[in-house]
């Protein structure tokens, strides 16, 4: 197809970020936007761009005495009547506005406008951020081309409605299992039901007390919650096995191991199965280009309640943190739409940042 990120589009954050959205781009299905986004990369000659998969990284190369590093990955997740896009007055809707081909906007805007930043410069545009981590683009990349995630500090541009959140949660899934003795439920007093075992495991977590925690004036909220049930085995047979998914949302100050205590300690008496877990990251807020990107945006940061790639950034020593124009109560809803007004303050946030003083 002809590309349709032209210099006129790529010119204007808005335009750019609808041109962005009607590019359908569902986990998985990649390749057409990296195409697009690698075409025009491969033509501003101040950049080196590289791909691996369906991720681009692009990099000035100034002699800059630091580094940082723009990132957004270019999935959305599946359609639901919201593709292409609409404008509704100061509002874009569509599969992606917030969540976060905005934000993509904002780092392809500046890759291709700003020749000459303060910071080099890296800019990523990742693939399958929104399914297993097995996919995500950053840790493919990670694992394959580790030096090109090197940076002292990372902007990930996720939707947070234009302001600054710091580090993320980590989180934790697991799978709480309760048993019983199978019999014919017309005579259930042979057996012992497995599913009624829940109760004691759903009593303990919606009685549970989750802790707020501040770290450098930054509050996350804990949360443990059971979000599936498996049970049964027919309509006539009382169940000798019970499984309660749970997932835990903990705080940055929690190592995995020390979340993982906890959730045992909640859950004592049970068998328990962690089945996935991702760490946190830390506000870091104390990087110079931080103090200098806090100090651009001018309004006091806040905690990231949900775990996003700023993580991956930090367990490299880079911190990082989450700055997008989207809504992010408005990611992966149907009525998803970004405003046009945090898109164009949101662009001129950055380019103070990173233009030449």
């Amino acid at each position: 197809m002809e590309n349709p990120l032209t210099p006129e589009v790529l010119a204007d954050p808005v335009a750019l970020t609808r041109a962005l959205v009607d590019i359908e781009s569902v986990s998985l299905n990649e390749k057409a936007i990296a195409d697009c986004v690698e075409q025009v990369l491969r033509a501003v000659p101040h950049l080196t761009t590289y791909r691996h998969g369906n991720t681009v990284m692009a990099r000035t190369d100034l002699g800059r005495g630091s580094r940082v590093v723009l990132a957004g990955h270019l999935d959305t997740v599946p359609l639901n009547n919201n593709f292409p896009s609409t404008m509704r007055g100061d509002l874009m809707y569509g599969c992606g506005t917030s969540d976060m081909k905005s934000g993509v906007a904002f780092a392809l805007h500046l890759a291709t406008t700003l020749p000459d930043p303060r910071y080099d410069v890296t800019y990523f545009f990742y693939e399958a951020e929104e399914i297993e981590s097995r996919y995500n683009g950053l840790s493919l990349v990670a694992e394959a081309h580790p030096q090109w995630l090197e940076a002292d500090f990372a902007v990930l541009l996720e939707p947070t409605y234009g302001v600054v959140e710091a580090g993320c949660q980590g989180t934790m899934r697991a799978t709480v299992v309760t048993t019983g003795i199978r019999a014919h439920s017309a005579r259930s007093w042979h057996g012992v039901n497995a599913v009624h075992a829940a109760t004691e495991v759903l009593r303990r977590l919606s009685e549970y007390q989750a802790r707020r925690v501040t770290i450098d004036g930054c509050e996350y909220r804990e949360g443990m919650n059971a979000v599936r049930i498996h049970g049964g085995v027919a309509g006539n047979v009382v169940p000798d096995r019970c499984e309660i998914e749970v997932n835990y949302r903990f705080a940055p100050d929690r190592t995995p191991a020390e979340a993982e205590a906890h959730l045992r300690e909640v859950l004592a008496g049970y068998e328990l199965l962690v089945t996935d877990c991702a760490p946190g990251a830390l506000p870091g807020l104390e990087a110079p280009a931080a103090r200098e990107f806090l100090a651009a945006v001018g309004a006091a940061p806040i905690g990231k309640l949900g775990w996003t790639d700023v993580a991956r950034f930090a367990a490299l020593g880079i911190p990082a943190l989450n700055f997008g124009p989207g809504d992010p109560n408005l990611a992966h809803h149907p009525d998803e739409h970004v405003e046009i007004g945090k898109i164009r303050d949101g662009a001129a946030t950055l380019h103070r940042w990173l233009a030449a003083a």
